[in-house]
């Protein structure tokens, strides 16, 4: 595989990206109720027709990752045989996790157990019951944990064994060699990476979109001179925009890791906070028999399709995610793939699927539990505050115990910094696909990626109009439509490389059969060997 000389601008992926990029925007300005009706409707046949696919696929993805973890393939380094990690091992997890869900953690932690609890998933429980609160749990953890965290591992692994191992540049479109060859480096590569943009684009912009939302919710439930409108959350994103081309243009070792690694110390702290002052052993309780559920009920789970089941609990919340999650891929994984160099494939999905859900666990048990036993005993209504609005549920969970304009302050600059960090290393990546996969981009290229996912963000939200969510989500199931293929694709040729690079073991040869030889007289077969003259390999 020989790797391009030139790692400048791609003026192909670029221009064209940034062209149907740019006109996205404008539609949305000009023309907002008909791009919502388009968008709309592709929608409604994509969920309707092609949703079974998100969820065989998302299975797949999960399976596909353990096998590789746990098969041969598991020692080979992602890198020279003798390179070691490039950044330690919490850092490499902080930055991981802050770009993979920090926001949307912060906006779901609280809103979807409580949203689950209330209408029950598929009818399996009486709402608002004990019975409802243990299946919203178990649901949420499904929805955080393996599933997405797999998708993830598959694409970042991907990448780092090209990039790292193979020499190759760190695009999408290279880790396609083994099937395509050098036509990667032509139009089809080409179309991989303009997808690879656009999914990253809206997938980032749906994220930075629901921390605006909560940002807004936030600051509106603390102070009420602040309404909680759509244009405030607009003005938000263009502020924090201009904060994360500060972070971005300053690198992964200075802007994200400090960001990143702040990230973790305040959220630790706001956990631990609330462990503390809030229902301990129900949460401990719910940690515990909340995991078991989700262990046992993960097959059936992850293969329930709208057949038999709920269709508008599926399009709502696990089509959406699965979707959501796909389209995060290039962006996450692109972004793990930089971080992860020197680690071995099994260190690698271990350190990215297993390390990331057990926080997810522990933060959906604690803020989750929080509420749910605030809502079973009565003490507050945390029900009523989510139909309100999602983006306030956090705040009136804090709002029941101590020193809650402390704790919801912390989460409103929680909220900020993972949307600096996410969206910092979302424009790093697209950078990188837009530069013909280096590793340093150009700032101005970064600039303009992180700009413009701005605008779409704001977009979007102004294209959902009162129902805000409903924009973000239309826009992640979109772009993760076709760029669902394309981690199928992959799979394939990261699997016929791996096996190309080590290949399995001959069977031994079986040991001649003398006692047969005696029978019928025939001598009995020699063993080839070095040592063996007669030996025709010699």
């Amino acid at each position: 595989m020989e790797r391009p000389a030139s790692t400048g601008m791609d003026r192909g992926v670029f221009y064209i990206a940034l062209a149907v990029s740019l006109l996205f925007v404008a539609c949305g300005v000009l023309f907002t109720d008909t791009l919502a009706a388009v968008t709309g409707a592709v929608l409604g046949w994509i969920i309707g027709s092609l949703g079974w696919v998100f969820i065989l696929t998302s299975f797949g993805f999960l399976a596909f990752a353990v096998y590789l973890a746990f098969s041969r393939f598991g020692s080979v380094r992602l890198g020279a045989d003798d390179e070691r990690p490039e950044f330690r091992t919490s850092s490499w997890v902080a930055m991981m996790f802050s770009a993979g869900m920090g926001i949307g953690l912060m906006f779901f932690g609280v809103a979807e157990p409580i949203t689950h609890m209330s209408a029950p998933p598929h009818g399996l429980a009486r709402p608002e019951s004990e019975g409802a609160a243990q299946l919203a749990m178990e649901y949420s953890y499904f929805h955080w944990a393996f599933h997405p965290w797999a998708i993830y591992a598959v694409l970042g692994l991907a990448l780092a064994y090209f990039t790292f191992r193979k020499g190759m540049p760190n695009l999408i479109s290279t880790a396609f060699y083994p099937i395509l060859g050098d036509r990667v480096y032509g139009p089809a590569g080409k179309t991989i990476d303009i997808l690879a943009i656009f999914a990253t684009l809206f997938g980032s912009a749906t994220s930075l979109g629901l921390g605006a939302l909560q940002i807004n919710g936030g600051l509106n439930y603390l102070f009420e001179s602040v309404p909680n409108a759509t244009w405030v959350a607009v003005l938000i994103i263009a502020l924090l925009t201009l904060a994360f081309i500060v972070s971005a243009v300053s690198g992964v070792h200075r802007g994200i890791q400090w960001l990143s690694n702040t990230n973790m110390v305040l959220a630790v702290l706001l956990l631990f906070f609330l462990f503390v002052v809030g229902p301990t052993v129900f949460i401990l309780n719910t940690f515990v028999e909340s995991l078991g559920g989700y262990l046992a009920a993960l097959i059936p789970m992850s293969f329930r399709t709208a057949a038999f089941g709920d269709a508008e609990f599926l399009s709502s919340w696990t089509i959406f995610y699965w979707a959501w999650w796909i389209s995060w891929a290039p962006f996450v994984g692109t972004f793990i793939a930089r971080i992860s160099r020197g680690r071995t494939i099994r260190e690698f999905v271990v350190g990215v699927i297993l390390v990331p859900s057990v926080v997810s666990f522990v933060w959906f048990a604690i803020l989750g539990g929080a509420a749910i036993n605030l809502q079973l005993t009565g003490a507050a209504n945390i029900v009523g505050a989510v139909g309100e609005g999602s983006e306030i549920a956090l705040f009136a969970t804090l709002n029941e115990f101590p020193l809650a304009w402390l704790t919801s302050g912390i989460a409103i600059v929680l909220v900020a910094l993972f949307f600096i960090s996410g969206a910092d290393a979302a424009s790093v990546v697209m950078g990188m696909l837009s530069c013909r996969g280096s590793l340093h981009p150009r700032a101005s290229i970064v600039v303009i990626w992180g700009g413009l996912m701005g605008a779409a963000a704001a977009v979007l939200l102004w294209i959902g109009g009162s129902d805000s969510l409903s924009g973000l989500q239309t826009a992640s199931i979109l772009s993760a439509a076709p760029f669902v293929l394309i981690m199928v694709g992959l799979c394939w040729s990261v699997l016929k490389s791996l096996r190309a690079e080590h290949p399995a073991a001959p069977a031994a040869a079986p040991e001649p059969d003398r006692a047969a030889s005696r029978r019928t007289g025939a001598p009995a077969p020699q063993r080839m060997s070095a040592d063996n003259p007669h030996d025709p390999g010699r």
